[in-house]
């Protein structure tokens, strides 16, 4: 006991220190963060990271600000076309979100990963409609890019989520064989087209007759993640799901 105290009296001594010589601040409204904070946001700027709704479509998750079931691209017949059944996300992106997402896809900070994921489990267990995924699969990077990069900011998410949650990780089945244009500037039409037969599977075994829950920073129109979908749906997977740390809507 006296052992463990005195652990975390220097832990918390040393990050005290580190904080008065390099005081953390939010990426969001970039006030001071309390010595302490395990999360990269002040509370205010954590209260903003809202769940989507409160009316949602029912499967690509976008917000419908007229009511209704499903959005108008998810409606009717067109629902049963796609291969990822359910996207769903954490929290809106918004002036809140937006900072972190930057932070660890466009300016190398990679170590706000972990409390990113862990808000992510803390919001999976609100999300009853993913219940049932026994495999997470981050949307993998091309190579060439996720070596300019330094890392996979999908996968960093997805270990720090299945860590909190239980969760079984595969990295290596799902594989980026088309070297893709930034989605950032392109329409919906375009964004699928550019998606079209990006993705494969090298490993079926893995994925198989398993539920698989697809992993990504952002969700916008879902064509990164269908076409994630199709390639694991074409290797057999049973069922295949998506969850995201924002939607854009």
């Amino acid at each position: 006991m006296l052992l463990s105290n005195f652990k975390t009296y220097v832990l918390n001594g040393s990050k005290y220190l580190l904080h008065i010589l390099f005081p953390r601040t939010c990426f969001s409204c970039g006030k001071d963060l309390a010595w302490n904070a395990d999360f990269p946001l002040c509370p205010a700027c954590e209260n903003g990271l809202t769940l989507p709704g409160p009316l949602i479509c029912q499967r690509c998750g976008v917000v419908l600000k007229s009511g209704g079931a499903h959005c108008f691209h998810c409606r009717g017949s067109k629902e049963d076309k796609f291969k990822c059944k359910i996207i769903r996300s954490a929290c809106n992106f918004n002036e809140f979100s937006r900072g972190l997402v930057h932070a660890l896809k466009y300016q190398g900070v990679d170590y706000i990963a972990s409390p990113m994921g862990a808000f992510m489990a803390q919001r999976f267990s609100m999300l009853a409609e993913l219940t049932g995924a026994n495999l997470v699969i981050p949307v993998p990077l091309f190579p060439k890019r996720a070596k300019k990069r330094g890392y996979n900011q999908s996968e960093l998410l997805a270990r720090a989520f299945c860590k909190a949650t239980g969760l079984s990780l595969n990295t290596a089945s799902l594989v980026r064989v088309r070297d893709t244009d930034s989605q950032t500037k392109l329409g919906r039409e375009a964004r699928v087209s550019n998606m079209t037969g990006a993705f494969e599977v090298k490993n079926a075994t893995a994925v198989k007759g398993k539920i698989i829950l697809l992993m990504d920073d952002v969700a916008t129109t879902g064509a990164t993640l269908e076409a994630c979908a199709q390639a694991l749906r074409k290797a057999g997977a049973k069922r295949v799901m998506a969850y995201t740390f924002a939607r854009e809507n």
